[in-house]
């Protein structure tokens, strides 16, 4: 396993980390499987766990917290807020009084004192700046967080933060969670650039791109994904975004078997390779899955390999929109482009 510096905290972490989104309702985890999952990771020397408060509603935080009692102080746990909880308004977004329960439920449900990394889960554009990053510096400084950061953020917005906390002498999102993978190449042109710019660490999510890039989405074999179960549309391959995926991941296996590497080895190895990213978030639902993707651990890939993907996917090219997540509100709104 590699380690790196995450940003410019000090923190030294594994540069494939849990990610535990599978774990409960969304991946049908049981407890058993999600602490075998933990235990494994562990002992293969990931020692970074993320997850979130939406994921099943809180379930996820839950099994993490269980799976890993007694040994909290041999990892770097860190959890996201900031998506909706529930039908009530105030149950979601980045204010003040939102964190502050938030963070105590998380808490609680992870069974621990403190989180390392706490993420605001998606930018909220109805709370100011500074309310968010006021309100996260004061639970840093009662110890319930030692450090924060945004996820899915938009470049633009990443600056303003930067700018927001230097302005009213607050604390710093210390990192950024985008989502990077061999399809998904867009955070490249703006995204990285940035976070490079502002030294934070960067965790990116999905680099399997929802299991295109894992080997479960082959030309002619069944689709063995379970996110074709949650997400339909996005590997239905009548669709002709969908078939250009394909033919760019049936092109890219190619490369991977001349490489001698499996293709998540290839997927991994590529997002781990980018000298803005810190780790790479898997998330595997079985034990199979975790080891197929330990295996590329230590994967670095040789620049004629790198240059062959460059030829298949352009950098800076979304091959998955879908999942870019961070589109500005006024290109999604109508409303909120016109007088």
């Amino acid at each position: 396993m590699l380690y790196r510096t995450l940003g410019r905290t000090g923190i030294q972490v594994s540069s494939l980390a849990l990610g535990a989104m599978n774990f409960g309702a969304i991946g049908r985890t049981t407890q058993d499987e999600a602490t075998a999952l933990v235990d494994a990771a562990l002992e293969s020397g990931i020692n970074l766990i993320d997850t979130a408060d939406r994921y099943a509603s809180g379930e996820s935080e839950e099994m993490v917290g269980k799976a890993i009692a007694g040994r909290r102080d041999d990892l770097v746990l860190a959890t996201k807020t900031g998506l909706p909880m529930g039908e009530e308004r105030n149950h979601r977004g980045a204010s003040r009084r939102r964190l502050t329960t938030a963070l105590d439920g998380s808490l609680r449900r992870l069974g621990v004192d403190h989180v390392d990394l706490y993420q605001i889960h998606r930018w909220d554009p109805d709370t100011a700046d500074d309310e968010t990053l006021s309100a996260l510096t004061d639970l840093q400084r009662a110890g319930k967080i030692r450090y924060f950061g945004s996820s899915t953020y938009p470049a633009y917005r990443v600056v303003q933060a930067q700018w927001a906390a230097r302005e009213h002498r607050l604390s710093r999102y210390v990192t950024e969670q985008p989502s990077y993978s061999i399809l998904q190449r867009g955070v490249e042109t703006d995204v990285l650039p940035v976070t490079e710019e502002y030294g934070m660490g960067v965790l990116v999510w999905s680099p399997l791109a929802s299991g295109w890039l894992s080997g479960a989405v082959r030309a002619g074999r069944e689709i063995t994904t379970h996110r074709s179960r949650i997400l339909p549309d996005r590997f239905d391959l009548d669709r002709p975004a969908n078939r250009a995926r394909l033919d760019a991941v049936e092109r890219l296996a190619a490369v991977a078997d001349e490489a001698g590497l499996t293709l998540i080895q290839l997927a991994l190895g590529f997002v781990t390779a980018h000298p803005a990213v810190t780790s790479a978030l898997i998330g595997p639902r079985t034990l199979d899955h975790l080891r197929a993707q330990l295996d590329a651990a230590g994967t670095v890939l040789t620049a004629d390999v790198l240059d062959a993907v460059d030829a298949i996917v352009p950098p800076g090219t979304d091959l998955a929109p879908e999942e870019k997540q961070n589109t500005p509100p006024a290109l999604l709104d109508p409303s909120l482009r016109r007088r």
